[in-house]
């Protein structure tokens, strides 16, 4: 039997997709678009493969995604690119899986007020049209089309055509309203992203993107969604900061070296915010940060787990010396872990950008 994972929404994430799930032929839906199984969605990947990633072996093995980069140099990171055959996925989908929850607790809720005045106030609104940079496997529009009114159309674009399948078993059904919710899946490429791209999108959305962007990325981006007019919601960015009860001496020491590590290849880690704020505005748009940290206790342990076993092995791969003392540590914050009796604050922010609306937009 497949392992599945329900979603907030009702649907559920096969945790393995098989070849025949992964390539089942798409199906003419009442509107006459192409629809995949259980919702209206499209795909512009012809024939996507079956690929197996397998989940973690045992207790002590990090999910991909979850720590460091499993090959020297390697970016571990859901990126826009095109890549070979052979490049693995950077994030598996039994990772999103088990951030999904926290993501959804933590996103910054003050921030939907001003984006839904913005949406209600475009010009000639019919409906939606949203694109989700980076989706994964759709956790943001399984979280954000339930708040917002109105009938949507997501354009979810990610490098890997394995996490693109996701969506098509796990999307929304229906709006705040109980209007429909349509999703399509493109592969792109963030340093490629242009306003010709995003014509006629009302909204711009990222989660956990930013911190794995270089500066000329983040750059890319705000002037794609300026040039469209179109608002950019951006959530859960890594703000650099961990704060773990009880605390150890140790605890800063391998927070500063995973700093480090996050801002390795000139990806922008902690500083990724800043960065951002500061390419939205000088294109003229209305910023608004929101903190929107994780908050987890004993009943989040088993993603304390695999977050600790990340954040320990991304510092120890910055700072080799730190492996013995590392070690030692990462043994005992496990154990109390399990034992729940650590709690973690992991830090991160949300950005509204809200550009000036132009032509373009709809």
């Amino acid at each position: 039997m497949r392992k599945t994972a329900t979603t907030r929404s009702g649907g559920t994430i096969p945790a393995q997709p098989g070849p025949r799930d992964a390539t089942e032929p798409t199906r003419r839906g009442p509107e006459g678009g192409e629809s995949g199984p259980q919702s209206g969605i499209v795909s512009a990947e012809d024939g996507m493969s079956g690929v197996s990633v397998p989940a973690a072996a045992d207790a002590d093995a990090v999910i991909l995604g979850a720590g460091p980069s499993f090959r020297p140099g390697e970016r571990a990171t859901v990126r826009l690119r095109d890549a070979g055959p052979d490049d693995p996925p950077r994030y598996a989908p039994e990772w999103l899986e088990l951030r999904e929850s926290a993501d959804a607790s933590a996103r910054a809720h003050d921030l939907l007020d001003p984006l839904r005045i913005r949406l209600a106030n475009l010009p000639g609104r019919t409906g939606l049209v949203i694109h989700d940079v980076g989706c994964g496997t759709g956790s943001m529009g399984r979280w954000l089309a339930p708040h917002l009114d109105g009938p949507q159309h997501w354009v979810l674009h990610d490098r890997d055509p394995y996490l693109l399948h996701f969506p098509a078993v796990a999307s929304p059904r229906s709006s705040a309203d109980g209007s429909r919710v349509t999703v399509e899946t493109r592969r792109g490429d963030i340093g490629r992203l242009t306003p010709d791209a995003l014509a006629g999108a009302s909204l711009v959305t990222a989660s956990a993107l930013l911190d794995v962007l270089t500066r000329e990325e983040v750059a890319t981006l705000a002037a794609a969604c300026a040039g469209a007019g179109c608002p950019a919601l951006l959530t859960l960015s890594v703000a650099g900061r961990v704060e773990l009860t009880p605390s150890d001496p140790l605890d800063t020491e391998i927070a500063e070296a995973f700093n480090t590590h996050q801002r390795r290849s000139g990806m922008l880690g902690p500083d990724a915010i800043t960065a951002a704020a500061e390419a939205f505005a000088e294109h003229g748009a209305t910023v608004q940060v929101h903190p929107s940290p994780w908050r987890l206790g004993p009943a989040e342990s088993a993603l304390t787990a695999q977050w600790l076993r990340g954040w320990v092995g991304a510092a120890v791969e910055q700072r080799p010396e730190l492996r013995e003392r590392a070690d030692r540590y990462l043994r005992d914050r496990l154990a109390a872990c399990e034992a729940g009796e650590l709690h973690v604050v992991v830090h991160h922010s949300d950005l509204l950008a809200l550009c000036r609306p132009t032509g373009g937009a709809s």
